[in-house]
């Protein structure tokens, strides 16, 4: 059997005196679409967060293409996140500063990529996602769903091994939802990167190969529904 591309073992986590993950554990494989449910409060972000690299759990094993991801130090996470992870939050978190095709090509120009193969590369994502007539926009000038499609954009660049995506259409409409849905399921599946999404929607967890539910803190799984 392949190594899983992400492995989490019991992992246990508190803020305080209010535990976020109790014993959570699943398994990623290469490729492969999963969608995480489950109520508020649950643990659903926390352990996104946990899988990521950015919060350490107190207890539990995470490994990542073979790294054990939870010994490692902040700054060799960080460089993880940035050349092998892709994510896209609920609000895209763009830089509103820059134009849609310069934060799309921001991953690779911190990767070293010189400017022009990066703009090129940005480019190509941008217009396969219907967005590239406003490239040179700036976020505030443009819609919510258009610049959503930039954030996908802009985790599928440097052609990560996973992308994490937390609630990624819970702040658009369900015409533009389902467009920024499709996208990252279609582009995930040609690039062979797996995709991890945390969501509370039923229609969403539709597009995903397998669904995870959490339930104070603890993982399960459910039948999953291809498309």
């Amino acid at each position: 059997m392949n190594q899983p591309v992400v492995s989490a073992r019991n992992l246990r986590l508190r803020y305080g005196d209010t535990s976020a993950l109790n014993g959570a554990s699943l398994e990623l494989q290469a490729a492969e679409r999963v969608a995480l449910m489950g109520p508020s409060g649950s643990g659903k972000s926390s352990l996104l967060h946990c899988l990521a690299g950015v919060v350490t759990p107190q207890n539990g094993e995470i490994w990542f293409e073979g790294e054990r991801l939870d010994r490692l130090s902040e700054a060799r996470r960080s460089a993880v996140r940035l050349q092998r992870m892709g994510m896209v939050f609920q609000f895209g978190d763009l830089v509103p500063e820059l134009t849609l095709v310069e934060n799309v090509l921001l991953p690779l120009r911190i990767l070293g990529t010189r400017r022009r193969a990066a703009r090129t590369a940005a480019m190509e994502l941008l217009d396969r996602l219907g967005v590239a007539d406003v490239a040179d926009h700036r976020t505030g000038a443009v819609s919510g769903g258009q610049a959503q499609r930039a954030a996908v954009a802009r985790a599928l660049v440097h052609q990560p091994a996973v992308v994490f995506a937390d609630e990624p259409t819970g702040s658009l409409d369900s015409v533009t939802a389902e467009r920024v849905l499709d996208a990252m399921v279609s582009l995930t599946r040609e690039s062979g990167a797996a995709l991890f999404v945390v969501t509370h929607d039923n229609i969403v967890a539709s597009h995903l190969d397998r669904h995870l539910v959490m339930h104070d803190g603890a993982t399960s799984d459910t039948v999953g529904a291809s498309r």
